[in-house]
């Protein structure tokens, strides 16, 4: 008896061929000895195994991992194609967006105007963009936009997913919204990142990857870490995973889109003149654990100090005691100002992490450091499968990261 359609999709996912020689698909950046990290070699490939497993899992084209423990690059790997049309190999100097991630950069420029005096977190927005304080907006302050309080966790009405090409037209229609979950957690996928950076640029007077470049590109020594405008070379994303229905109402109301206007999207080259502040920087994986050791270092790289200490401490600081169910995502979480936060037990960072911090990017991006571990990371690829045989093989792969870090 055949299988039903939705079954037989369930069973057959969308996946990415996979050539039987890993190792003519595989890139190694400049790696420190094991021993500097205060590991050994068993453990650093123990790792790369579980990556491996989740490569041959065929959710991704490619995947690029960078991790950093106590402050040395230990493992900087990448595997598969940046374009699995002309069959481009994905390398560790390849620029992957980080989606999502991107919010905790954002903030941490906000972050950095608050220490030079420039803005505070409690103003209101409107004290920037007096368009915004109207339909009982006039409140919303900047931390209620960071911590995902805001009450506008997506447009009022549909609109068009290349309306990211023209961000004067979303913040008009953000100040015009009426807030429907104001001081509810409830996660903000796109629409507060343009707010933010509307703010940061009517601030500084320039544009956001000007004071991004200002502040913590050039400081830093990064290649790419823009916002867009990183040119061919880098990756093409591709839908993969199980294609369903639910799935897709799930993203179109969490983010604007079904998976495959998503990705249709972001691989558009008007993506890359666009500046969207919660979507689409992009960076290697070095240059992201790059810069989340600069923040696990207490905002200090090599002699620079690109935040003063206690700016980063504000900007890891729990906006509640305990984790939330959030109204968008239906899953607890804990926010602090620009981050997503680890918990006790099993959560976003892997077992035992209680104290980690970083940001998930659309779908499996994590970019993170865990001060117990002293490990600052990044995970970066470029399959977009939510459902898939993918899941056991990145749990596998957290916790594997967890245990040999320890």
């Amino acid at each position: 008896m055949a299988l039903r359609p939705r079954l037989s999709r369930l069973l057959s996912p969308q996946r990415t061929p996979i050539p039987r020689d890993l190792a003519s698909i595989t890139a190694r950046g400049s790696e420190a000895p094991a021993a500097e990290a205060g590991l050994d070699d068993d453990r650093v490939e123990a790792i790369w195994r579980a990556t491996r497993r989740l490569y041959r899992g065929g959710m991704s084209p490619g995947i690029a991992l960078s991790l950093r423990r106590r402050g040395s690059v230990f493992l900087d790997r990448a595997i598969g194609y940046a374009d699995p049309v002309s069959e481009r190999l994905l390398t560790t100097e390849t620029p992957v967006c980080l989606f999502s991630a991107s919010k905790s950069i954002t903030a941490m420029l906000v972050h950095h105007l608050a220490e030079q005096g420039q803005l505070h977190l409690d103003d209101p927005v409107s004290r920037y963009l007096p368009a915004y304080g109207c339909h009982g907006k006039q409140n919303t302050t900047l931390r209620h936009m960071l911590t995902h309080r805001a009450g506008i966790p997506r447009p009022e009405q549909a609109v068009e997913p290349d309306i990211l090409y023209r961000p004067d037209e979303i913040v008009k229609l953000l100040c015009e919204a009426r807030p429907s979950t104001l001081g509810n957690q409830s996660y903000h996928a796109i629409t507060a990142g343009f707010i933010l950076g509307a703010v940061v640029e009517k601030v500084t007077g320039e544009g956001l990857n000007q004071t991004l470049d200002r502040v913590v590109r050039q400081p830093m020594g990064m290649r790419y870490f823009t916002f867009g405008a990183t040119g061919p070379e880098r990756t093409r994303d591709v839908a993969t995973g199980v294609p369903m229905k639910l799935v897709d109402l799930f993203l179109n109301y969490a983010v604007g889109g079904t998976f495959d206007e998503v990705v249709e999207v972001t691989n558009d080259e008007r993506f890359q003149q666009a500046v969207v502040p919660a979507g689409n920087l992009y960076a290697t994986a070095e240059e992201a654990s790059r810069f989340f050791q600069m923040l696990l270092n207490g905002g200090r790289w090599g002699d620079r100090q690109i935040f003063k200490p206690e700016t980063v401490a504000a900007a890891l600081a729990p906006a509640s005691r305990r984790p939330r169910v959030d109204r968008t995502l239906m899953l607890p979480l804990t926010f602090s100002p620009g981050f997503m936060l680890g918990n006790r037990g099993i959560g976003l960072f892997g077992p035992a992490a209680p104290r980690a911090f970083g940001h998930l990017g659309f779908i499996s991006i994590y970019c993170w450091a865990d001060p117990d571990r002293d490990l600052a990371g990044a995970l970066l690829t470029t399959g977009k499968g939510l459902i898939g045989p993918h899941i056991p093989a990145l749990l596998n792969l957290q916790y594997t990261i967890n245990r040999h870090t320890r």
